[in-house]
């Protein structure tokens, strides 16, 4: 009869362990090594907690197996954990110093307290691997978009049930405007899962622009089946969007595809995103006629490309300003996020203004600089002289071949101006001297008289100093805020140099300077 009830026990025991793993979803085996490690600790507190105690579980029969571990040893420290080798032997004659003898322990009967102590390890056991088994899981779905009930709102704070988990959509990444009460469906794009002490936290958005670009891939079949691609999105949420479409297959259309049949497709995603106003946008592998496109529905007239700082001039009609801008500069702040330029907008008469004043400010550069008249210098600004270097340093022949110009008034032009730098560099060199910058410094090759005289002047006057440096500090640096670009000047910001050439500065000055060797400088040019 006793048997019989062992064996009930035994059964009981391993069905628990199943219906726990199926409802929690979780290996049946973590359950099972939760309750060994439940029962060990029982065993313990009966057999005393200096003892070595293992609890082993069948998983077919459900025995409950308890064994003392004793450390093999040639002298006694510990009774509780240690046996002597001689009587190790006697139990395993292949028994050696370091080994492990393990000897059957009787079963112990739980009382109220070690039962209930058990159930505690057990279930804190469980819901370990159950949070465990859900950061893996969600973890793996980044990027995806889920489907959820709302479960309770947490002041702007929306909690959401996905069945598996618990989710949130915090108040800064829910679209303005959108109220959710309990129970109602919400869509949203799963952008991060981080472990915390109370369970893995899961971190939903709905103004995320690639919950936009997933949303397109719901509704357009060419994005599913990737014949149309997503190439960036810029989102100012619950109000406008512009997102750039190309298509592998050129008989496809990539905005007719996304529009859809009078716009359904399109209308759809509109429909989730509480009426937020979509543009989209053919991509280009050209940069300029990709930023004409993004600055629709505004006409553009001229655009000018500055490729070493990423930055774009862009010319449109008088009429046309205020839709370039868009209200609050909502346009062409998205058009700098879709295109990752900078973009300034100017009309044709601020253009022409421009150009005039450039045109100005050259004729005086040269007729200063050369000693030459009026229309002289003017003749030099309209063919495309931008400074004095530029007269000194071009190709004789090439200035002699313009109209007005023959080869002796061309050389005595060119004498003028080089002339005019070396005193220039002359009287710079004196300032640098002045400023204390050392003769170290000026030997580098790539600094020229006026970037010493301007980082004498900001207190960079030794080769530790410009090893000091960060690439930013030289050529300054842009960051936005709220959608606004923001530009820093460096020290040399003026000079025309670049961020690749102010970094080979600072890390030639740090090789003189000892702070690195020559192949770490090798190792850092590939990674560059």
């Amino acid at each position: 009869m006793a048997e019989t009830a062992v064996s009930a026990n035994r059964l009981e025991l391993l069905q628990i362990a199943d219906a726990v793993a199926r409802e929690k979803t979780i290996d049946k085996s973590v359950v099972l090594a939760a309750m060994e490690d439940a029962i060990q600790r029982a065993a313990r507190s009966r057999y005393g907690q200096e003892n070595d105690i293992r609890a082993e579980i069948d998983p077919k029969s459900g025995e409950i197996r308890l064994n003392r571990l004793l450390q093999v040893v040639e002298e006694i420290d510990n009774e509780a954990t240690q046996m002597l080798l001689k009587e190790a032997r006697n139990k395993n004659p292949a028994a050696n110093v370091g080994d492990f003898i393990s000897e059957p322990l009787p079963p112990i009967d739980f009382g109220r307290i070690a039962a209930q102590n058990a159930k505690q390890v057990i279930v804190q056991k469980v819901r370990d691997a159950e949070r465990e088994r859900q950061y893996d899981e969600y973890k793996s779905r980044i990027g995806e978009i889920l489907h959820g009930t709302v479960k309770r709102v947490e002041y702007g704070n929306v909690i959401v049930d996905l069945g598996r988990g618990e989710g949130i959509v915090r108040r800064d990444e829910a679209l303005p405007r959108e109220t959710f009460r309990n129970g109602d469906r919400i869509r949203a794009y799963i952008y991060d899962v981080r472990r915390e002490p109370r369970g893995p936290q899961i971190f939903l958005s709905r103004t995320h622009p690639e919950f936009m670009a997933r949303l397109f891939g719901q509704e357009v079949p060419e994005i599913y089946d990737g014949i149309v691609e997503v190439v960036a999105v810029a989102r100012d949420p619950g109000s406008r969007a512009k997102i750039a479409v190309r298509s592998k297959d050129s008989s496809i259309d990539p905005v007719g595809a996304c529009v859809g049949m009078r716009g359904s497709r399109v209308q759809a995603v509109v429909g989730e995103l509480q009426g937020e106003k979509i543009d989209i946008i053919p991509w280009s592998q050209d940069v300029a006629t990709f930023i004409v496109n993004a600055l629709a529905p505004a006409e553009v007239a001229k655009v000018v490309l500055d490729e070493e700082s990423e930055r774009i001039e862009v010319v449109v009609p008088d009429e046309q300003l205020s839709l370039a801008i868009g209200r609050r500069g909502q346009n062409v702040r998205l058009a700098s996020q879709l295109t990752g330029w900078d973009i300034d907008i100017m009309t044709e008469a601020e253009e022409s203004e421009r150009r005039q004043k450039e045109f100005a400010e050259r004729t005086a550069r040269f007729t200063e600089a050369l000693d030459v008249d009026e229309m002289l210098a003017q003749l030099l600004a309209s063919e495309g002289f931008a400074s004095v270097e530029d007269v000194a340093f071009v190709a004789l022949q090439e200035m002699a071949s313009i109209e007005g110009l023959d080869e002796e008034t061309a050389s005595e032009l060119q004498t003028r101006a080089r002339d005019y730098l070396e005193r220039i560099a002359g009287e710079q060199d004196a300032r640098r001297k002045e400023l204390g910058v050392s003769d170290d410094l000026a030997a580098m090759e790539g600094l020229t008289s006026e970037m010493l005289v301007l980082l004498g002047e900001e207190g960079i006057k030794t080769i530790e100093d410009l090893a000091g440096c960060a690439t930013d500090d030289l050529v300054g640096w842009t960051e936005r805020k709220q959608g606004e670009v923001i530009k820093h000047k460096g020290t040399l910001s003026g000079t025309g140099l670049s961020a690749t050439d102010a970094e080979a500065l600072i890390m030639s000055a740090r090789l003189k300077a000892g702070w690195i060797t020559a192949d770490e400088v090798s190792e850092a040019e590939p990674e560059a």
